[in-house]
């Protein structure tokens, strides 16, 4: 009968008998050589792994947020503290980051909630872009990483004012095509539910809890319970959990494999050689690592020899659009408003990093570490 090696390949060896315990067992041989495709499974599973538990505490901490929201804020309640005009509201929904913080891994979730609690599609749109890039957490965890390269501050200014910018253009971008299209750009579990717990005419949702409104006169409905809120919150929190964690488990495998032929001394040589394309090239980067905003900047300080201009492309398009997030946006937008989504930020980001690239130059500036 032939070995079971010689079916596997050379990446399997046969058997050498031992002795331990008094008994005789057998240990695998592995070859000297020959071993790169045992390499690159190990590379494999290290690099799924780490981006999927690099996330993981973030889905989690970003489904309980959703599963708050949903228990506790009244159903469109939150649009009565919107400006009327969309540039203000969308300016607005672009900084709701400081006040919900979140990286893209936990983001989606919470988004979802709030664009089912009312607020409008494209104010939800500006902050799950702009959301992971203008938080406290974040832009303290940039300046740690470039504080030592002495570009810390134009680093951190250009990366939130340039996050800023692609977020709230696309959401007016998209603002436009909701005009347009309406609910046909989301899929059914995002689309707002209409007013259906209570039919009668006249009657609006609740504003504050147990209250509700019926031809200008409040009418008092039972408290829920505290055990009662709770496992609704938890039931939530576990719907979107597992309704999200399928497609960052997708997500992470497709990075995986993109990461067995990515090398970073290739992309600091051709920084060097050829600056103009290592900004494409960069932003491809960060499409196929698929990086926690609260960890990347250290990723992008570690191309010492990268000109700041493919940095700070690195760096805004990562949170905003990497193949677990395109993975992850299935859940809640037709793929229409995907690929307008997809389009408006990357033609962005690369004018604009294209922009910083020429600031540089024509000022005689190096864009490398001090």
């Amino acid at each position: 009968m032939p070995l079971l090696s010689e079916h596997l390949g050379p990446t399997i060896a046969p058997c050498e008998p031992a002795w331990a315990g008094g008994r005789t067992t057998f240990i695998p041989k592995f070859p000297k050589c020959g071993g790169d495709a045992v390499k690159e499974i190990l590379d494999f599973i290290i690099t799924f792994s780490a981006v999927l538990w690099e996330a993981m505490p973030f889905i989690v901490l970003g489904a309980v947020i959703a599963g708050i929201l949903e228990e506790f804020l009244p159903q469109q309640a939150i649009t009565r503290f919107l400006p009327k005009q969309v540039i203000p509201a969308v300016i607005i929904g672009s900084l709701l980051g400081l006040i919900f913080p979140m990286c893209e891994c936990g983001i989606l979730v919470v988004m979802r909630r709030l664009l089912r609690k009312g607020l409008p599609l494209s104010c939800c749109v500006a902050y799950m872009l702009a959301g992971p890039i203008i938080n406290v957490v974040v832009i303290f965890s940039t300046a740690v990483a470039f504080v030592p390269h002495r570009i810390g501050a134009e680093v951190v200014g250009m990366r939130v004012g340039l996050g800023f910018l692609v977020a709230v253009v696309t959401g007016l971008v998209v603002q436009r095509q909701w005009v347009r299209h309406g609910n046909n750009l989301l899929t059914t579990i995002a689309i707002p539910p209409e007013l259906k717990e209570h039919s009668k005419p006249g009657l609006s949702l609740p504003l504050i809890d147990g209250v509700i409104q019926h031809h200008g006169h409040e009418h008092h409905i039972p408290r829920k319970t505290f055990f009662k809120r709770m496992g609704n919150i938890s039931s939530t929190a576990l719907h979107d959990f597992v309704d999200i964690t399928v497609f960052l488990i997708l997500g992470a495998v497709m990075a995986a494999l993109a990461k067995q032929y990515i090398g970073s001394a290739e992309i600091e040589q051709l920084s060097s050689g050829q600056p103009l394309l290592a900004i494409p090239v960069m932003m491809l980067m960060a499409v196929l690592m698929c990086l926690c905003s609260e960890a990347d900047a250290f990723v992008a300080a570690s191309f010492t020899q990268m000109h700041i201009s493919g940095k700070i492309a690195f760096l805004v398009l990562g949170p905003m659009l990497d193949l677990k997030l395109l993975m992850m946006y299935t859940r809640v937008f037709k793929p229409r408003l995907i690929a307008i989504i997809t389009t408006s930020v990357v033609i962005q980001v690369f004018v604009y990093s294209l922009i910083v690239w020429l600031v540089y130059r024509v000022n005689g500036w190096s864009g490398l570490p001090g």
